[in-house]
């Protein structure tokens, strides 16, 4: 199939891209070769668009990357971020940005990715240690050295956008947003993203894997992180199986997969908030890589789109 491109500020990029953390943490045990293969089906498939982080699996997954791309890195759009530090433990994370450590955060990436230059870089979450004019100055000289090409933010408020983009364009803000996570509409985000001409990059738009029908609870190991969010437990997973059998019901009417329905519903978002929207689903397989890409050419109709969108108010339990 033919994978459609996308702008994100400045940047083009697959319409759909591919987010790796679950290839190294969180979701069950990882597999390196499994993750290369992904990565490389990807890239055939033409979803070139591979996102990761300087936190996930403690550098590993910067590390797995960079080797899958390590020949073929023409015609990527590589992404990564940084400002979780997690030095004493995740329970005791903190969330960084002063000049010194985005510099060295950025120098470490390049190191284990195996790359001179890193086409979007992030922004993890608004910092504890300094006042985003710092954090996005010293961003914005990585961009005048070359080592980065567009700069990032994830989960932040209308308010910061306007602020770090007064110091430097900002591409894109990623946040999670899904059938059952809509809080990049509230907060004025959105209406400053138009504004300002900044694409959206959701993360979990499949909803962890829930909005599948796949996810079988008991069958999650103890590092799951799952089996510590409050939607998947308890009285709230009972409630949120309806989420999931409105998903599946609109997938047998239009002949698709679960993921499908949920992937196409986030991609239709573009229209409707009038800005870019790139959903980054992840995978460790092959399998979900290939359905998740079919999203693409999935077309929902007016009913399909107001039964889904009405999923937001019936989501039991918070995010986190």
């Amino acid at each position: 199939m033919t994978i459609p491109t996308a702008k994100l500020g400045g940047l083009t990029v697959s319409a759909q891209g591919l987010g790796c953390m679950g290839m190294s943490q969180s979701y069950g045990t990882p597999s390196w070769d499994d993750g290369i293969a992904t990565i490389h089906r990807a890239l055939e498939f033409g979803v070139t668009f591979i996102d990761t982080a300087n936190v996930y699996g403690a550098g590993h997954n910067e590390v797995l990357v960079g080797r899958a791309l390590h020949d073929r890195r023409d015609g990527v759009q590589l992404a990564t971020k940084m400002g979780i530090d997690t030095t004493e433990g995740w329970d005791d994370r903190r969330f960084r940005g002063t000049a010194k450590y985005v510099k060295q955060a950025c120098t470490d990436s390049l190191l284990r990715l195996g790359v001179e230059h890193i086409d979007l870089y992030y922004l993890h979450r608004p910092p504890q240690d300094a006042e985003i004019e710092e954090t996005v100055g010293a961003m914005a000289e990585l961009v005048a050295e070359g080592k980065v090409g567009h700069l990032g933010l994830s989960e932040v408020d209308g308010d910061l956008l306007r602020r770090a983009h007064a110091v430097h364009p900002i591409a894109a803000v990623q946040s999670e947003y899904s059938l059952w996570t809509r809080d990049p509409e509230t907060g004025g985000v959105v209406d400053v993203m138009r504004e300002l001409g900044v694409g959206l990059v959701p993360f979990s738009p499949l909803g962890r894997g829930f909005l599948t029908n796949t996810v079988d609870m008991s069958s999650l190991g103890d590092g799951d992180m799952r089996r510590r969010m409050p939607r998947f437990g308890g009285d709230a997973l009972d409630a949120n199986q309806q989420i999931v059998q409105a998903v599946v019901d609109v997938a047998q009417r239009r002949g698709a997969e679960p993921a499908q329905i949920a992937l196409a519903w986030v991609q239709g978002r573009a229209d409707v908030l009038g800005i870019s929207v790139v959903p980054i689903p992840g995978t460790k397989r092959v399998k979900y890589l290939e359905q998740n890409a079919g999203a693409l050419d999935v077309r929902l109709d007016d009913d399909d789109r107001h039964e889904l969108d009405a999923l937001a108010d019936k989501v039991v339990g918070a995010r986190y």
